[in-house]
């Protein structure tokens, strides 16, 4: 079975983007760019929200091309387009850059995708993410957390019909004072 994590920076307050999905927070230092990047290379599907989706791909397909990109960003755009990708949207007619639509029932698929042979998979996305949360799908959560309170937005977390038991199996800190945690979903014994 393949392990589903969902990764993304996230405010003190806990939020993924301010209100009207203001990101200019959580842009990364390039130590945390880097930790970002190495994570896309060592993912074997992500799974994208419509809207994640559509902040990414109006980026990083090209970004690579730009004059005034970095090696870090020129390798982040290769590793990126590279990445497979399912890109869930009712909305979205094409998808491209390594990625395939998926319009269906969400759970069934994540559920599909989990059962089958293959290494990890990220899950991108709040509103994604938290129907796969409250379906019980995400093996593991990384909150790469700012040092900055923003006052409300998209959360990170969900509202949630039951506890979810966590452990803590990583916490590294950024010397830009990005706190990194990951904890492991608990199964019942």
């Amino acid at each position: 079975m393949r392990k589903l994590t969902f990764a993304m920076n996230v405010s003190l307050d806990g939020y993924v983007a301010a209100p009207g999905d203001d990101l200019g927070w959580s842009v990364p230092s390039d130590e945390l760019f880097q930790w970002w990047s190495d994570r896309v290379a060592a993912t074997s599907l992500a799974l994208y929200g419509r809207r994640l989706w559509d902040t990414m791909s109006s980026h990083w397909p090209t970004a690579d091309q730009q004059p005034d990109a970095t090696e870090a960003e020129r390798e982040y755009a290769r590793r990126w387009r590279a990445m497979p990708k399912a890109v869930f949207s009712s909305t979205t007619r094409t998808v491209d850059w390594n990625s395939r639509l998926v319009t269906g029932d969400a759970v069934a698929e994540i559920t599909r995708l989990k059962a089958e042979d293959g290494g990890p998979m990220d899950i991108a996305g709040a509103t994604l993410a938290a129907t796969a949360m409250r379906a019980g799908l995400i093996d593991e959560y990384v909150l790469a957390t700012a040092p900055v309170l923003v006052g409300g937005g998209t959360p990170f977390f969900t509202v949630l019909d039951d506890r979810v038991h966590l452990d803590l199996v990583e916490t590294r800190v950024f010397s830009n004072g990005v706190v990194l945690t990951r904890y492991r979903r608990r199964h019942a014994l």
